[in-house]
């Protein structure tokens, strides 16, 4: 016999007992996992329905829908101990005689609205809203369902956000970064003790079946994009027997985003960087005044913009109306703007370019695209809380500037804003290893029908390959790539596959795609 498979038959003959003992303990892990999955749910079953007496919306950019409170648990380790209230808002089928359900839809985030959702107007137009009753809420800890405090009152609040350098850019801010960090973690602890144990998506998950229940439908007819596909992820997870349809938009890859947080985060630095340079080409190419940036090396001429601001801020315009521009929030507005191609992409070439100009720019529009690309700040609060509360990340908060550093190494413009968005979490009032519901997998879906999953080429948030992974995850589910930029899949076609698939259980081919209705700058 060769020598060398005498070698080879030795070494697998020594890994055979390991190979076994891993074999066993992934079983058992399995077990475990399966073990815990039925204790979620078996806690969720023991809580009562609660009813839901709907009645005309009271604020009057809401007077279209009707508005309920439901009664859901605190803890659902007590099912039947305190309470706390949920708004939830419906919107009536159009057809009555041709409805087909219910469908459930969340705002995503986490700390996304529904009530602030359903202001902008209909919710779903066209075919899904002449089918079906569509409900939405207010997750728990956002708005009007027990939103969390982290201060002591609006001013406090305000002062510390308008105080905070982030992300740093430079070594003292660094330190002072990490300070807001702990004293943020410390506030919340402080004034929402009661509620930040269970803020988890396990729990809004279990909210939303509860609803499923108090409308009666006997399975979940379901549509979320961004953070609310992970709320769609963890329910089927949990309770894919109760699936009717899940469609998901601008995917999370579920299992990253909850046990390896900090590489999620790496990913989502390169998935923005990747559409920078989108939105670099495709300026460049539409030249002006479509694009307002537009000229000789756009990129090189955006990273001396952001060299600068790293040094102090930037004055657009002269004298009292002179708008004083920092890193922090240009590095904001330039991540968040990326997010709508049709409106952001342009506003995002102007602030640009007022930048540039400096001292001769236009300080009015910067103020309104600086506005554009403002976040509430109890939007804030609550994101903090959520990711918290589901998320993996290192307990150190002095470890954010050497994480940051090496994942500038392949998204140099946005890693250090998408991680110290989370830097709260190393200080967070939990339990080692995270909160008893928090639930890390797996998350296949074992519904009848497969999941829809819809995900842009170019999400400058949710990158295409957290859809590929989801994909995968799930086992049981169909995902339509669409050539289009931005994090909403938006247009006819990725409309229509829904409207077949969430109304008459259609799946699209295994090979279909969708292109983009509009090209970014009028293309």
């Amino acid at each position: 016999m060769d020598k060398s498979k005498i070698v080879v038959f030795g070494v697998l003959i020594a890994l055979l007992p390991a190979l076994g003992g891993c074999g066993e303990s992934a079983e058992r892990q399995s077990e475990q996992q399966q073990s815990r999955a039925a204790e979620l749910v078996a806690q969720s079953d023991a809580a009562p329905t609660p009813r839901l007496d709907w009645a005309p919306c009271a604020e009057p950019e809401l007077s279209r829908y009707q508005c309920a409170v439901a009664a859901v648990p605190l803890d659902y380790a007590q099912p039947n101990g305190a309470t706390i209230p949920l708004a939830v808002i419906r919107q009536l089928a159009g057809d009555q005689a041709q409805r087909v359900g219910t469908l459930f839809a969340a705002a995503g985030g986490p700390g996304g609205s529904g009530f602030d959702w359903a202001r902008g107007g209909e919710l779903f137009p066209g075919e899904l809203s002449r089918r079906f009753d569509v409900v939405t809420f207010d997750q728990r800890g956002i708005g009007r369902s027990s939103q969390v405090h982290c201060f002591a009152d609006p001013d406090a609040q305000q002062r510390f956000w308008s105080a905070a350098t982030q992300p740093p850019a430079n070594a003292e801010q660094e330190r002072a970064t990490e300070r807001a960090s702990r004293e943020l973690a410390a506030g919340c602890a402080a004034h929402s003790a009661t509620l930040l144990p269970h803020l988890t998506t396990v729990d809004a998950a279990r909210d939303m079946d509860l609803l499923r229940r108090a409308v009666g439908d006997p399975k979940l007819t379901y549509a979320g994009g961004s953070y609310a596909s992970y709320l769609g992820e963890v329910y089927g997870a949990l309770f894919g027997d109760r699936v009717r349809a899940l469609q998901l938009s601008a995917m999370i890859d579920p299992d990253a985003y909850t046990n390896s947080s900090s590489a999620a985060i790496a990913d989502t630095a390169i998935g923005t960087e990747d559409v920078l340079s989108e939105f670099v080409r495709l300026c460049t190419q539409a030249g002006q005044p479509k694009c307002a940036f537009a000229g000789e090396d756009v990129r090189a001429r955006d990273r001396a913009l952001l060299d600068r601001l790293r040094q102090g801020p930037i004055e657009v315009g002269r004298d009292a109306a002179a708008v004083p521009v920092s890193y922090g929030e240009a590095i904001q507005a330039h991540a968040l703007l990326l997010y709508d191609s049709q409106r952001g992409w342009p506003a995002l070439a102007e602030l640009l370019a007022e930048l540039e100009r400096g001292a001769d720019g236009n300080p009015t529009l910067v103020r309104e695209v600086l506005a554009a690309a403002a976040v509430r700040l109890d939007f804030l609060d609550s994101f903090t809380a959520i990711t918290c509360a589901d998320s993996k990340f290192p307990e150190r908060a002095d470890q954010w500037p050497a994480l940051a550093r090496e994942f500038s190494g392949t998204g140099p413009t946005y890693a250090a804003f998408w991680l110290y968005m989370r830097q709260p979490c190393a200080s967070w009032p939990a339990p080692q290893g995270g909160y008893a519901q928090r639930f890390t997998g797996p998350w296949t879906l074992r519904s009848e029908v497969p999941a829809l999953l819809i995900n842009n080429r170019f999400d400058p948030v949710t990158p295409l390959v957290f859809a590929k992974r989801a994909q995968q995850q799930m086992g049981n589910a169909r995902l339509v790539v669409v050539d289009g930029y931005g994090h909403d899949p938006a247009g006819d076609c990725t409309r229509r596959l829904r409207e077949g698939y969430l109304i008459d259980l259609l799946l699209p081919d295994t090979a279909a795609s969708c292109k983009a209705d509009r090209a970014p700058f009028g293309g």
